[in-house]
């Protein structure tokens, strides 16, 4: 008997179908037995016999049309139950129905006799039908269960419809690995109740039901509405060293079922709980839809989210340039894959290359630019200090001055808040770009040019390449140890899909000449974060993974701005985004000075370099040991 019910195997739904029959059978035989009181005589005669087959022809063509027979008994609902029952009705109706149309007017027999044992009949099978499913379905997890050695002990946030759609999708998993112990919601309406015969608990029995029960994990909704309670909850089980995994909406669900083992754990950017930036979309796809649209740095993070919100737009043409040849031919194939219908160019160039720009505007024509390709990675360029000048600088002049020859209407460059009073190669060579893009704006104002160019500012971007959080959540998977460049260190925060969005909104609100600053709240601990990560994976910090301490890296401070002290902002219509009022340079002297860098460049000769960038930037000091003895 085990063997068959909890072989995976579906049987015919004929034999389903037999199945029924012979319970519909059976119930109206034991219903003309109670009505007859035990005379057998009474009730085995020919009459009788014509009513059960007439009934088991009207029974076999009513669960045959409303499919009864096809369902999976193990995987019964509420609803199948519920169709079973209406089967039953409907039989019992038309047989009713059959009866007094032909039989009665041509046969005489005892109405009253009849109904009475019909009524009998339809609670003695509809009764015995739903318990087969009910039966069936329980024996099947009883089963399933019995072949768990260990079983995980979970918890559900909350207590309304969204979580029991989990508990129910987790239910019909094949694969029960799991003991659900019961949901956690603090509404006081919910607490200390059940929910389908589990238990309702507050988050501040959370500690107490990992040490009785060994709660492992606990499942949230992404799209729960509490996000209140649902933090509290999260801090209680990071404290506990319970693991928190995140269920996308239902309506994301293969076949309405979830599989715990990919369920992805919660996101650190959940935990940021900052609200998230919401902008007008309405004017954002009017003032991109029909565009030609450049996007450099377009495999990269940032530039592969603005392509996905700049198809959505419906471009006239998409030109996608970057140099990394692999990245790129990954973004051709999820772009044919999700927008088949989109028109776009991928072209493999490198920004220093002026030529290949001039024959890519050429041919193609571009009116809105977005220029995300950038070298970005601190330590990195303080050793390559000609490669952050040859790209950041030199590669972000070409562009600018091809969008001016080509009248491109808006030039939007992506700069980063390394380039405030910037204290390594990187974020000096952002601010350099600033300047030139903002001295080219003036200077296109004077001689009636029409290009406009925008500039936003932002901090780190969580999951973005080389980030610290793929870093940490490698080092986590390795065991540790968790490497921070100092306990005191912080960063500002925001997610890829935040950055664009204001990128996007940059591109519509900006005028020309504007440097545009998100408000992204309080900078953020990176020890703090690195502690939360490890307590999400289920461990904890400094026992089961260490967390070490290595010291700033060359060029690194403890923390960022988003503005000099010298800088002022200037509000805008959105409330999170502002506009830095920066001091505005000549367009002829900063040329010059870019030019008189570039040269230095072919001596490769790296403190003359970081000397030349120190006088174009009186503000930049660096921390790096190498060139802090050149500081002007």
């Amino acid at each position: 008997m085990k063997k068959i019910l909890f072989c995976e195997k579906v049987y015919s739904r004929w034999i389903i179908l037999l199945i029924d029959q012979f319970i519909v059978g059976f119930s109206f035989v034991v219903s003309l037995i109670i009505l007859e009181q035990g005379d057998y005589q009474a009730v085995f005669n020919r009459d009788v016999l014509l009513y059960l087959v007439l009934y088991h022809l009207i029974s076999i063509l009513v669960f045959v049309s409303m499919k009864i027979h096809t369902g999976m008994i193990r995987y019964s609902s509420i609803e199948d139950i519920f169709r079973v029952f209406k089967a039953e009705l409907l039989t019992s109706g038309l047989l009713v129905l059959m009866i007094y149309s032909f039989a009665k007017p041509q046969f005489g027999f005892d109405s009253q006799w009849f109904l009475s044992m019909l009524i009998i009949n339809f609670f003695i099978s509809a009764s015995l039908l739903i318990a087969l499913r009910i039966i069936v379905k329980q024996l099947f997890h009883y089963l399933k269960d019995l072949q768990l050695v260990t079983k995980e002990v979970l918890l559900i946030y909350g207590a309304d419809r969204a979580s029991l759609l989990i508990k129910h999708g987790l239910d019909a998993a094949s694969e029960k690995n799991f003991e659900l112990l019961g949901f956690v919601d603090d509404h006081p309406d919910r607490m200390h109740k059940h929910l389908e015969q589990k238990k309702v608990y507050g988050s501040s029995a959370i500690s107490g039901l990992k040490k009785k029960h060994g709660v492992e994990k606990m499942i949230v909704m992404e799209d729960c509405k509490d996000i209140e309670g649902r933090k509290q909850a999260i801090e209680k089980c990071m404290e506990c060293g319970i693991r928190v995994i995140s269920v996308p909406a239902s309506n994301h669900w293969l076949k309405g079922r979830l599989k715990l083992s990919q369920l992805p754990d919660l996101k650190i950017e959940d935990l940021l709980q900052r609200e998230p930036i919401h902008m007008d979309c309405e004017h954002i796809i009017a003032g991109l839809c029909g565009k030609r649209v450049l996007v450099t740095g377009a495999a990269g993070s940032i530039g592969s989210e603005i392509i996905r919100q700049v198809l959505k737009c419906n471009p006239d043409l998409l030109i996608l340039c970057d140099q990394a040849e692999s990245p790129l031919h990954e973004m051709q194939l999820e772009i044919e894959d999700n927008f088949p219908d989109s028109t776009c160019k991928f072209m493999i160039i490198n920004i220093q290359n002026y030529g290949r720009l001039k024959n890519m505007f050429d041919t193609c024509r571009p009116e809105i630019i977005f220029h995300a390709a950038a070298l970005k990675h601190v330590p990195m360029m303080e050793h390559n200090p000609s490669e952050a000048i040859l790209t950041n600088v030199m590669g972000t002049k070409n562009l600018a001055d091809l969008a001016v020859e080509y009248q491109v209407e808006k030039f939007i460059m992506i700069s980063t808040d390394k380039a405030v009073k910037p204290t390594n190669v990187m974020g000096a060579s952002k601010r350099i770009a600033e300047m030139y893009i903002q001295s080219l704006q003036n200077y296109e104002r004077e001689r009636l040019f029409k290009t406009r160019f925008i500039t936003t500012r932002f901090g780190n971007v969580l999951g973005s390449n080389g980030s610290v959080v793929p870093r940490f959540r490698a080092q986590i998977e390795m065991g540790g140890p968790v490497t921070v460049t100092d306990p005191d260190v912080t960063r500002y925060f925001m997610t890829i899909p935040e950055a664009v969005q204001l990128v996007l909104e940059a591109s519509v609100m900006g005028n020309g000449g504007e440097i545009f600053v998100f408000d992204m709240g309080k900078p953020i601990k990176i020890l703090n974060l690195a502690i939360n990560m490890i307590k999400l994976a289920g461990f904890l910090p400094y026992s089961d993974i260490k967390i070490r301490f290595i010291g700033l890296r060359p060029g690194e401070k403890l923390y960022e701005e988003l503005l000099n002290k010298t800088e002022t902002v200037i509000p805008t219509y959105h409330e999170k985004i502002k506009i830095s009022a920066v001091i505005d340079y000549p367009y002829e002297y900063i040329a010059q000075v870019i030019n008189e860098l570039l040269v230095l460049i072919q001596l490769n000769d790296d403190r003359q370099i970081v000397r030349k960038m120190q006088e174009i930037i009186p503000d930049y000091v660096s921390t790096n040991v190498n060139y802090q003895c050149i500081n002007v």
